[in-house]
């Protein structure tokens, strides 16, 4: 009998690479996505993605969405406690573990086993250690398709912001960026790829600089 499972989803490159290999283990049940959203917005926290196509995502994915809502000035302590009701929530529904794609934060990682072990739920990372170049190019190699919709000006020009992600974009990438951007030097929306049952359609919007530091790309659903 597989276990049950909430998996981490941020609608990027290494969310749908971690579902895949979480598919590929065949150990675990996936009861809901669940993703971080800014209320006030309408859109994932941190990404910008609008919600629209948040949803077709996941409806393209075949699992249900479970939405943690935040306002846009949340603190720790807000993120915290939303996050913490919607996995007792799914505790008492018999789910015993999250899946996330994080790849080699180790504080990160530590943060999440602190928060979610206080609860009595595990923490699964099926991508943690492996090299994020072979990452990269499995990921382009595999089909998915993703573009880039967030930049930290700190680390990228803007001028990565709306562009796919594919083999020229990793070769344009300066030295010392993460080719998964696993520093946070920038964020993707994954639109096709061998998780999904169809591809979502968009077109590419403005693309904004806000907080004097990050490049967004607005996708506008079709």
């Amino acid at each position: 009998m597989k276990k049950k499972a909430l998996f981490s989803w941020s609608g990027g490159k290494d969310s749908a690479l971690s579902l895949e290999y979480a598919k590929s283990g065949g150990e675990y049940e996936i009861a809901a996505l669940i993703t971080t959203v800014t209320s006030d917005y309408g859109r994932v926290s941190m990404h910008g993605l609008r919600c629209d196509l948040l949803d077709r995502q996941v409806t393209s994915l075949g699992y249900p969405l479970e939405k943690v809502l935040i306002s846009k000035n949340a603190d720790n302590n807000e993120y915290e406690a939303a996050f913490k009701s919607v996995l007792l929530k799914y505790r008492g529904l018999g789910v015993e573990t999250v899946i996330y794609g994080d790849i080699f934060l180790q504080d990160i990682r530590e943060y999440r086993e602190k928060q979610l072990g206080g609860i009595g739920i595990k923490c699964l990372f099926p991508i943690w250690k492996k090299d994020t170049r072979k990452l990269a190019r499995r990921f382009i190699d595999s089909g998915f398709k993703a573009v880039a919709i967030c930049v930290d000006s700190e680390a990228l020009d803007g001028s990565f912001a709306g562009r796919d992600y594919d083999y020229d974009f990793l070769s344009d990438l300066p030295e010392g960026v993460d080719p998964c951007g696993e520093n946070g030097e920038f964020h993707t929306f994954v639109y096709d790829g061998p998780v999904f049952n169809e591809r979502i359609d968009f077109s590419k919007g403005d693309i904004v600089f806000r907080d004097s530091r990050f490049y967004y790309c607005d996708l506008i659903p079709l």
